[in-house]
């Protein structure tokens, strides 16, 4: 069997499958128009071929089919049960504009210098060699393509009122436990290094804001939600006391009228030579 290389399991999410495919809907879609408008500021343009990594059930390919109605999609992800289900969702689009791949990010099988632009959303974070992962991406990009990786760190996550006061030392230990299986949730700060050491040029790299005044509290409720973080307490990642101050902290958000948050995702664009 093929070792995924990847700290995220949809098949064992803490929350069930229905809940976790809601949250990565919500995740997706919260903050699409800001990340869609950096993405065209990076290069891309209709009638591209696209390769999307990591693509899960679809919903941001969803999104790239309705604003680049020229472009070839490929979908490309490890995972079967997330595959199927984006191609039932999918299924009313004919095959010439979207093609399913199911592969590593590390082996793709996909033929050299196809693609004129790759994201990667929400991956990196979870990759045991996120080197590997570019340099394979670059094999794929045609000469002057360009690779777009969007992220996280946790270090600089965002904000969010009324705070959730236990919310950083639990943070840190989620990224320890990342780090020990593999994974960097502070790999944001990181993505320019990892873009140059494979071989891309001109990178740069860009900030995107999610606020709940702008794209609704509701998202934000499900990335707190208080189930993600009851397996970290059943295993001992975080103790009682963590546990029981975030619960309580979470009620108070979700309650109060005054609550509001604030996420970062960070954006890095990279070009392959010619």
């Amino acid at each position: 069997m093929e070792e995924r290389k990847s700290t995220y399991n949809f098949q064992n999410v803490s929350i069930g499958a229905d809940a976790e495919l809601l949250r990565l809907k919500e995740q997706a879609l919260m903050g699409w128009e800001k990340e869609y408008r950096t993405l065209k500021w990076f290069g891309l343009q209709d009638g591209m071929k696209v390769l999307e990594v990591g693509s899960g059930p679809g919903f941001v390919t969803e999104q790239l089919l309705e604003e680049l109605p020229q472009s070839q999609i490929t979908a490309l992800d490890i995972d079967d049960i997330l595959l199927e289900k984006a191609r039932q969702r999918l299924s009313h689009i004919p095959e010439s504009r979207l093609n399913f791949v199911k592969a590593s990010i590390y082996n793709t099988e996909l033929p050299d210098h196809q693609y004129d632009f790759v994201i990667a959303r929400l991956i990196f974070l979870h990759l045991h060699n996120p080197l590997q992962a570019a340099e394979e991406l670059s094999r794929v990009l045609k000469p002057g393509g360009k690779l777009i990786i969007i992220d996280i760190d946790d270090g600089v996550f965002g904000a969010i009122q009324p705070e959730l006061d236990v919310l950083p030392s639990i943070l840190k230990k989620l990224s320890q436990l990342q780090a020990s299986r593999g994974g960097n949730r502070n790999i944001g700060r990181s993505l320019p290094r990892i873009l140059s050491d494979s071989g891309f040029i001109d990178v740069d790299m860009d900030a995107i804001i999610q606020h709940s005044d702008l794209h609704s509290i509701e998202g934000f409720k499900r990335q707190f939600d208080i189930n993600r973080f009851a397996d970290f307490y059943k295993h001992g990642i975080i103790t009682s006391y963590e546990f029981e101050e975030l619960n309580k902290s979470y009620d108070h958000f979700v309650s109060s009228p005054e609550a509001h948050a604030m996420m970062l995702f960070f954006m890095a664009c990279g070009t392959k030579p010619l």
